[in-house]
């Protein structure tokens, strides 16, 4: 963890200084707005982590206008990083082929500042965009075929809500926005694949987000699994809380709910670098299933789809990725994860890993609409 959080703030800090030091130098020296610049700066660069760590000491309008404040200031880092970053390359292109219009280069300092007030006014309309986008999740629906047998009606409308993300960003009043949106779409079962709490309990206990998610209503009820950021923050205790107001945690187990529909949870597999614990196989949590009824797996990461097939699971849902969330980190997750966003079918397993409902950081999306998914699960009757 050490190691982890040594390279995040590393390059955190390095791009902040390399966007802050271009802003600075689209100043003319002579300016008296450097050292309301250098402050303003500093105080946006350092907000987000000062609040992080505030929160879990004093949690207080202070840490939570700081946490709101720096989350913004993540998403405006990347565009700002990826307009001076072009800048840069702009620049070294006209050093050997100078191609740069007189207007620039008659008045060097002039354009700079001017570029530089433009692509501020950009970031921000960006940013606004991408919470705008962020605050409104879609409905995606979906049906899906499951050639076994359940009792009863053999069609089950099951809906899913990953990466809730609660906690300062993520509140009372979005959270039941999105609750209100998950009853009005009438589900027999709610699934929540992982992320349902943003690292720290505490946010979450001081606005009573338990009882919002005791609020669901579901036939079968709401189940749910771990992902990395409940054990960032403490699997043990956000498991305890969510158990506490209704909903059923699968922590390497199953369920088998009355109509016969089988629910296989995993563990996250950050368990062993948060916790020190080694997850289950996932031969070993099927081992108790009955082949003739329908089995989903929720697995927080997309990693090594291929297991679910080989164990026979008829569906798996995941999350985690967000899609990238902010583009184009879309583009790099799709690299990293066979499936980033969206339905595939691996073997004889159908996999859907969701874009997810909520953000992490920045309360933006610009590469990818948030969801509710609505999956009508078709049965053998």
């Amino acid at each position: 963890m050490l190691l982890f959080f040594g390279i995040v703030f590393t390059v955190y800090g390095l791009v902040n200084f390399y966007i802050g030091l271009r802003g600075f130098q689209a100043m003319e020296a002579a300016s008296s707005w450097r050292e309301i610049y250098i402050a303003a700066f500093l105080f946006l660069s350092l907000s987000f982590i000062a609040g992080r760590f505030l929160e879990r000491a004093w949690l207080s309008p202070v840490s939570e206008a700081l946490v709101w404040t720096g989350s913004y200031w993540l998403a405006a880092m990347l565009y700002f990083f990826l307009a001076v970053f072009f800048l840069d390359l702009l620049r070294l292109v006209n050093h050997f082929i100078p191609f740069f219009p007189a207007f620039v280069t008659e008045d060097y300092q002039r354009a700079k500042f001017l570029i530089g007030a433009g692509i501020t006014m950009l970031v921000i309309l960006v940013v606004l965009g991408g919470h705008v986008n962020a605050a409104n999740p879609a409905i995606r629906r979906l049906d899906i075929h499951l050639p076994k047998r359940v009792k009863g009606s053999a069609e089950i409308h099951v809906v899913v809500a990953s990466d809730i993300h609660l906690g300062t960003i993520i509140g009372r009043g979005r959270f039941d926005r999105v609750v209100e949106k998950i009853n009005a779409l009438s589900p027999d079962l709610v699934l929540l694949p992982g992320d349902i709490v943003d690292e720290d309990l505490a946010p979450v206990i001081k606005e009573n987000l338990g009882e919002s998610l005791r609020s669901i209503k579901a036939t079968y009820g709401v189940v749910a699994v771990t992902g990395n950021h409940e054990y960032i923050g403490g699997a043990d205790e956000a498991c305890r809380y969510m158990t506490e107001h209704g909903v059923i945690v699968l922590r390497d187990s199953m369920v088998r709910l009355e109509n016969g529909l089988q629910i296989v949870g995993r563990e996250d597999r950050s368990s062993r670098q948060f916790a020190g614990k080694k997850r289950k196989s996932l031969q070993e949590l099927v081992a108790g299933i009955d082949p003739t009824n329908p089995v989903i797996l929720m697995d927080h990461q997309p990693f090594q789809l291929e297991e679910a097939s080989a164990a026979g699971v008829d569906l798996q849902l995941s999350g985690h990725t967000h899609h990238g969330q902010l583009w184009p980190f879309n583009l790099i997750t799709r690299a990293i994860y066979e499936v980033s966003w969206g339905y595939k079918l691996v073997g004889e397993t159908q996999v859907y890993v969701s874009s997810g409902v909520g953000t992490w950081g920045p309360p933006v999306r610009t590469g990818n609409r948030p969801e509710i998914v609505s999956i009508r699960l078709r049965c053998e009757p």
